[in-house]
């Protein structure tokens, strides 16, 4: 980062402690970012067709002779489609109609390798295109998110910066590699002596400053919901709380790790969405606590989706298109999107039916309001899933 950046980015993070963005008036054509998107990456590449169960299609159990979940094990959600039953916690969001479910999603000409196809998702490139800037910070680059806020994105749980990723620096984007730096802040703001040279010292109290706003990711309510005594339980107390930071914060992103199953998928898979259920299921708690489910978005998302047909070690191999879910207060429940059509395979690999760039155009026009025709959303249309 430029010595003139930094200046600005510490200026402009220190600004977000004075006033609460929900303070403010909003001014025509700008942004709410006062909205909180929460992007959950399922890392390494959820097997769709075990959380988001087409029971009903004897396709299935053809596919998966070992791996198919019964049809009276799943949680039904209509008279075809089922979730996984690790996945209960989140049955009362389904009936609420805040859960949606999206069905279908990937793009044209897929990339199977983990790397590529999480750069393309982060991105929102083509196949056949390398972009430098992450998909929020381009959106953040052509309409800014406020000084005031604390951040334009925060990551909790690992360093790479994903869809705040920008090659300018210019991004205001916080990475918590670990939650417990969360109760940290405080001890990494500590002051340290001036040096005699005026030039070091300047630079020196700079960073001091910075420290000392990072240091306001603690001014946050402390919750009486309950998290899961587990990593992702943890990352989930940290989002809730971020949430409840009187300074803003437009975006954030946390990831939960394991899900490339290529043997002994079962017990690992049913694991893995239990944490994530009952993470969420925490988080919601959380945030009516603090009065921001309604103005809080949740998405999943992750590289690719598993192969239709089950291998030959239990598991299941790279593959296409996938199921995710949208939970939120002003969420549209339901399915949307098209079911799996296991009957129509290319190469063994389930066909995409929604281009996950319209999932991105709906955030960006339908949530924070962004004009038509901007970036994602000139090309690829908003879908209807939110209520606003």
């Amino acid at each position: 980062m430029h010595r003139r950046q930094f200046l600005a980015a510490g200026a402009a993070t220190l600004a977000a402690w004075s006033v609460p963005p929900a303070a403010r008036a909003q001014a025509p054509g700008e942004p709410d970012y006062r909205r909180l998107l929460v992007l959950v990456e399922l890392k390494g590449a959820n097997d769709s067709l075990n959380t988001v169960v087409p029971y009903a299609d004897p396709l299935y159990t053809q596919l998966r002779p070992r791996l198919a979940l019964r049809r009276d094990t799943v949680l039904q959600l209509d008279e075809r489609t089922g979730l996984h039953p690790a996945l209960a916690p989140l049955l009362p969001l389904w009936q609420a109609g805040e859960l949606g479910v999206v069905q279908g999603l990937g793009y044209p000409n897929p990339n199977l390798s983990h790397f590529r196809s999480i750069e393309i998702w982060d991105t929102a490139s083509a196949s056949d295109e390398t972009l430098q800037e992450g998909w929020l910070a381009s959106a953040f680059g052509k309409r800014p998110v406020p000084a005031r806020f604390l951040a334009d994105g925060v990551v909790v749980g690992a360093n790479d910066m994903g869809p705040f990723a920008s090659a300018s620096g210019a991004t205001r984007a916080i990475a918590l590699a670990r939650p417990e730096q969360f109760q940290q802040g405080m001890q990494q703001a500590a002051p340290r002596s001036a040096p005699a040279n005026p030039a070091l010292a300047h630079v020196l109290k700079v960073e001091g400053d910075i420290a000392q706003a990072r240091a306001g990711l603690g001014q946050t309510p402390e919750l009486r919901t309950v998290f899961p005594a587990t990593a992702f339980g943890n990352a989930m107390r940290t989002v809730a709380r971020l949430a409840g930071n009187p300074a803003g914060v437009a975006a954030m992103r946390v990831s939960l790790h394991g899900f490339d199953t290529h043997r002994g998928q079962a017990n690992v898979h049913q694991r893995l969405l239990g944490e994530l259920a009952g993470g969420l299921a925490a988080l919601k708690e959380a945030l009516l606590e603090t009065g921001r489910w309604d103005t809080t978005l949740i998405m999943t998302y992750a590289e690719f989706g598993r192969r239709a047909a089950e291998n030959a070690s239990n598991g299941t191999d790279h593959g296409t298109s996938a199921a995710h879910f949208l939970l939120g207060g002003r969420v549209r429940g339901g399915l949307h999107g098209a079911p799996p059509a296991l009957d129509r395979l290319e190469g063994g690999n389930l066909r995409f039916a929604v281009d996950f760039r319209r999932l991105y155009a709906t955030v960006l026009q339908h949530w924070w309001g962004l004009p038509a025709g901007l970036g994602i959303d000139g090309v690829h249309k908003p879908l209807h899933l939110l209520r606003v």
